[in-house]
């Protein structure tokens, strides 16, 4: 395993990440598998672990913190706060109060002193983006975190968060959390020039494309049974059709050719940018983890890159969104009656 600086910080990840939202889940990981795989990700090198307050309703940090008791020295954590977990004033979103009781929940949950990562997980519009970024600087000045980051960001918000931390001398932003694959590539316009302008290392999620990328899916469009295409109707239905399945095969064949996998180039496409400092992904088994450890030692030249992104572009992919969180997130809003 290789390790990265996030951004211009002097925090070391793995070029693999963990990411831990199935953790908990109802019909998915439980605390035994969750171990496992928490345990596997540590003896492949994996140091970097990806959670939310969000995921399973906070059972994903109960589930790591139980794991990483006696363990914590050798891994990083990166949670977040802000997204709906519970409904109410002050229970949600960026505002002072919501972020200095979410992260000391966080802190029990995970069993921690501190939390290496903390990451606005979307963009609250209803807060002052200056309020949110005091809150997690006096969050920073008190060891309760170290670094900062920021999750479903649009490029231009993400560099107002930065020049807002920068004249305001509070806490830098060191990374900025997206969807990015090969087959989806919306945020090359704008978030990755920006991020590369501001020292803002890049943390691609669903970096297979819920599955997808790992070349499971034959010519019949029927995805395995048990995986996360067969079990999330909303991701198969938006990835496997026609057009998507004939620019899998032009990939798969690109990389057969070479005697990788599918999955082995997911990886290394989006690690050949110098930006991006951990690719986050998911694993159901530590065979998985295994797979995906062993995937970031596949180095792409620039020509090879080149030559891949050639075929991305001669194969236009249906599915592809947004790679930031819609602004209307927030739009069921508590009333609030000023008088």
């Amino acid at each position: 395993m290789r390790y990265r600086h996030l951004g211009n910080s002097g925090l070391e990840v793995s070029e693999t990440g963990l990411g831990a939202n199935s953790f908990g889940e109802p019909g998915r990981r439980d605390y035994a598998e969750s171990k496992s795989i928490i345990y596997a990700a540590i003896d492949h090198g994996i140091n970097f672990i990806d959670t939310s307050n969000v995921y399973a309703q906070g059972v994903s940090e109960e589930y790591i913190g139980r794991a990483l008791e006696g363990r914590r020295y050798e891994t990083l954590i990166g949670t977040k706060f802000g997204s709906k977990r519970e409904h109410g004033p002050n229970l949600f979103g960026g505002g002072r109060k919501f972020v200095m009781d979410a992260v000391e929940d966080s802190l029990r949950r995970l069993r921690t002193d501190y939390i290496d990562l903390y990451m606005i997980h979307r963009p609250d519009t209803r807060v002052p983006l200056e309020e949110t970024l005091r809150a997690m600087d006096d969050i920073v000045r008190q060891g309760k975190a170290l670094y900062i980051g920021v999750c479903n960001f649009e490029a231009w918000r993400m560099v107002d968060a930065v020049w807002t931390s920068k004249h305001g001398g509070t806490s830098p932003i060191i990374s900025s959390q997206f969807e990015y694959s090969m087959l989806h590539r919306g945020s090359e316009a704008e978030m990755l020039p920006a991020c590369r302008k501001h020292g803002v290392g890049v943390m691609p999620y669903l970096p297979l494309a819920a599955g997808f990328l790992t070349g499971k899916v034959d010519v019949s469009g029927v995805p395995p049974e048990g995986t996360r295409l067969a079990l999330d109707a909303n991701q198969s239905g938006r990835w496997i059709t026609e057009k998507n399945l004939r620019a899998i095969a032009a990939l798969q064949n690109w990389a057969s050719e070479r005697g990788k996998t599918l999955l082995e180039l997911a990886f290394a496409w989006l690690l050949a940018d110098p930006i991006v400092g951990t690719v986050i992904a998911g694993a159901s088994s530590p065979e998985q983890i295994a797979q995906n450890a062993a995937a970031s030692g596949w180095q792409l030249t620039t020509e090879e890159r080149d030559e891949v992104t050639a075929i991305l572009d001669a194969h236009p992919i249906d599915g592809a969104k947004t790679y930031y969180s819609v602004a209307g997130y927030f739009g069921e809003q508590v009333e609030v009656i000023k008088g």
